[in-house]
């Protein structure tokens, strides 16, 4: 081969080298003219992603990304919400967890009966992993939010308690926890409320009309055979098992939906903290003294001395944590049966030790969920509105 011919080879070279690089640099470019400095997708409404999903409005915004409201065009323009991910590593290995999940659940549950959020498809956009699901209304949490923070009427909290012990309880014999329970992550299938005039508080207050919820945001969810992670769930709605390093399973899930249920029925938080010792403090204050075995195995031995909590209940957190809890009982609203009733419930659910506490399957079958006879005829307290006395 003469020097004229290796010369034009060696110039193909490297005009296909800098073809490469200019295409490299034009998709970086592409992606960072899409992309914020944290990751978000940039977008405006009218935006049509895939050829298919028209951007209508931002509903909400997380650590992982936001979800958006969208017209599904390939579904006749019917309304679903798409949840857009951030596009950084950590959080694309997080969603794709997260649709193995959701395609587990719509194999198990094809027809949508188990009150879990129905993944309709995903696809991986510029980087942005993006899942879509039915469109559903508030959470749990922004309606009590909106409504001054004012408690859900108890005949209420039995549907709502009953949807979310069923959906958790397919997740569990699916070998699935949730691992993050909370009322924001419980969400009604429509919001439309009533307002009516609450004679107690003095004030207007809004009345969920229809009590239909689903159960969403599977991105912690973690199979029996997974790597469990040390620490999991929101703090206000941790378990103590997790607090004290002692490993999770199942029962951790029903320690939170006992949290969520109570702060349906008073209207604020049981345990209202950010450091674990004082949560310890609180559950204590609550429910009575840790078991001493659980602080036996307990890998967090510098939250106690000789056996019991290390916690001064004459020091400024200690006077925070009395003025803030109280024994168990002393929360009810009423003496009526049914609050009762709802009582025995938290209380098998707020069980310290996780293979005491109660599963949800025999949650389900107590006198709590049982329909209340009047006058021969069964009530129906599905989506009542009547606050029991």
């Amino acid at each position: 081969m003469g020097r004229k011919e290796l010369f034009s080879l060696f110039k193909a070279f490297l005009d296909c080298v800098c073809l490469g690089v200019s295409r490299s640099s034009r998709e970086s470019a592409g992606k960072n003219e899409r992309d914020t400095e944290n990751g978000h997708l940039i977008y405006k409404s009218g935006d049509v992603l895939e050829d298919r999903y028209e951007i209508v409005d931002t509903l909400g915004e997380g650590t992982f990304g936001k979800v958006v409201q969208c017209l599904d065009h390939d579904r006749e323009g019917r309304r679903i919400a798409l949840k857009i991910i951030k596009s950084l590593d950590k959080y694309r290995e997080t969603a794709k967890l997260e649709i193995n999940v959701l395609e587990k659940i719509r194999v198990k549950d094809p027809h949508n009966k188990r009150n879990c959020v129905q993944m309709l498809d995903w696809f991986n956009y510029y980087g942005h992993v993006c899942i879509s699901f039915q469109l559903l209304s508030l959470s749990t949490f922004d309606f009590l939010k909106s409504n001054n923070f004012l408690p859900y009427p108890v005949n209420q909290i039995r549907h709502m308690a009953s949807q979310i012990c069923d959906a958790v309880s397919f997740l569990h014999d699916n070998k699935l926890t949730h691992t993050d329970l909370k009322p924001e992550n419980i969400l009604f299938v429509n919001a439309d409320y009533s307002v009516i005039y609450n004679t107690e508080k003095k004030c207007n207050e809004r009345r969920i009309k229809d009590t239909t919820v689903r159960l969403v945001d599977f991105g912690s969810a973690t199979f029996d055979h997974e790597h469990h992670s040390v620490v999991i769930s929101t703090r206000h709605y941790r378990a103590p098992e997790v607090i004290l390093e002692l490993g999770w399973s199942h029962p951790c899930d029903v320690w939170s939906i006992g949290c969520i249920l109570f702060e349906y029925y008073e209207g604020f938080t049981l345990f209202q903290t950010h450091d674990s010792r004082e949560h310890l403090a609180m559950m204590e204050r609550v429910g009575g003294p840790i078991p001493l075995q659980m602080i036996q195995r307990s890998r967090k031995q510098r939250y106690f001395y000789h056996g019991r909590l290390d916690w001064i209940e004459c020091s400024k957190a200690g006077r925070f944590v009395k003025s803030k809890c109280k024994p168990f009982r002393n929360y009810l609203l009423s003496h009526g049966r049914e609050h009762h009733q709802f009582f025995d419930l938290l209380e098998k659910m707020l069980e310290y030790e996780p293979l005491e506490r109660i599963s949800l399957p025999s949650a389900l079958k107590q006198p709590f969920f049982l329909p209340v006879s009047r006058h021969g005829n069964a009530q129906i307290w599905r989506n009542s509105c009547d606050k029991s006395k």
